[in-house]
């Protein structure tokens, strides 16, 4: 039963694809750019999960270790192939939004969801304290590194010395990698010792061929996709009234991550409050600690570098929500009503970039 449960989800979900076809013959017949940045959006929703779909069963088939690398490494790929073509297009401005948008929509909205349709499920839930906090505190010195460019960017900008301001973001992109290559190690070395990472015993349904096409097809389709929703965010933005800042903050991590979102809360209805966790935790972790700094070396192939100096209103929504996440995780024990806190949380924050002049 809880198989077929599963599949009609993913069935369902899978039905977002239509929009896929909707989108092309919109661009190509010239269609509206509202049009064409709705049905792009819509249609990498099932094309990310796809790609998460295709990434769990070869990890199946290649073993925990290998698989929990592979896993890692394309968790958040749609988001970096939309990012990618917005470096290509200039919009340094949304990418840098969308890496604070992915960090607050995991520790806010996915957590808080969890945890309070969890909560609400199955009551007060339990996770590994040492493991959580682990990993939150790297979200709190992930914080502390993109924050320190931030404020000092006024200086660099001041004395008109940009080269230093880029030089120094490539050596925090560096130093990210390597904790979250550090982090990745200590993951699967200590896995077997503190139960941190819960089994999953799952069989795999595709074979090794068909989640290979599955996952070259997905990837094929975001890039396609990504490239029309890239190239209508200006003309949207301007129409619409929204902030460029908004988009990337609070449209694209969610269009980009909606997949990998709806297995965290869905283990959390189950009472797996541990995977839950991880997911929400993991990803945000991912962002920060490698998506972010790739990013910064990726830029170096276009006409404009990307640096780690955020804004403001980014800076200070980030020190919240990694203050937040932290706070919540440090007894190892969930309730219902911290969700509604943490949701409380991201309202409150996409509320303000809503509001925020573009």
């Amino acid at each position: 039963m809880t198989n077929s449960l599963e599949l009609k989800k993913f069935l369902n979900l899978n039905l977002l694809l239509v929009f896929a076809v909707v989108a092309v013959l919109l661009r190509v017949m010239g269609g509206g750019d509202v049009g064409i940045f709705t049905t792009s959006a819509l249609a990498i929703i099932p094309l990310a999960g796809l790609i998460g779909r295709a990434t769990e069963e070869i990890a199946v088939r290649i073993g925990p270790k290998a698989g929990g690398l592979l896993n890692a490494t394309l968790g958040n790929a749609a988001e970096l192939i939309i990012t990618i073509f917005a470096l290509r297009e200039g919009l340094v401005e949304l990418v840098r939004a969308s890496i604070i948008g992915s960090i607050l929509g995991n520790l806010l909205l996915v957590m808080g969801l969890a945890i309070l349709l969890g909560g609400l499920k199955n009551g007060v839930q339990t996770f590994d304290r040492r493991h959580a906090m682990t990993n939150a505190t790297l979200i709190l010195l992930a914080f502390m590194a993109l924050a320190i460019p931030s404020l000092f960017d006024a200086t660099f900008t001041e004395n008109e010395e940009f080269e230093s301001a880029f030089l120094f973001s490539e050596g925090i992109a560096l130093i990210l990698i390597l904790l979250y290559a550090s982090n990745l190690v200590y993951s699967f070395t200590t896995e077997h010792q503190t139960g941190a990472v819960p089994e999953t015993h799952h069989e795999p349904e595709w074979s090794t061929q068909t989640a290979l096409i599955v996952l070259a097809a997905a990837t094929v389709g975001i890039v396609f996709m990504s490239e029309f929703l890239v190239g209508s965010v200006e003309p949207v933005v301007h129409e619409l009234g929204w902030s460029e800042l908004f988009v990337g903050v609070i449209i694209v991590p969610i269009v980009g991550n909606v997949a990998e979102h709806l297995v965290a809360v869905q283990v959390a209805i189950k009472n797996r409050m541990e995977l839950a966790m991880t997911i929400a935790l993991g990803s945000s972790l991912q962002v920060a600690l490698f998506v972010a700094p790739v990013l910064v070396f990726i830029s170096l192939l276009f006409e404009h570098d990307l640096t780690l100096a955020f804004s403001l209103p980014e800076v200070i929504a980030l020190a919240a929500a990694s203050y937040v996440a932290a706070s919540i995780t440090e007894d190892g024990e969930s309730t219902w009503f911290e969700g509604v806190m943490l949701l409380g949380v991201y309202l409150i924050v996409a509320l303000a970039f809503f509001l925020l002049p573009g």
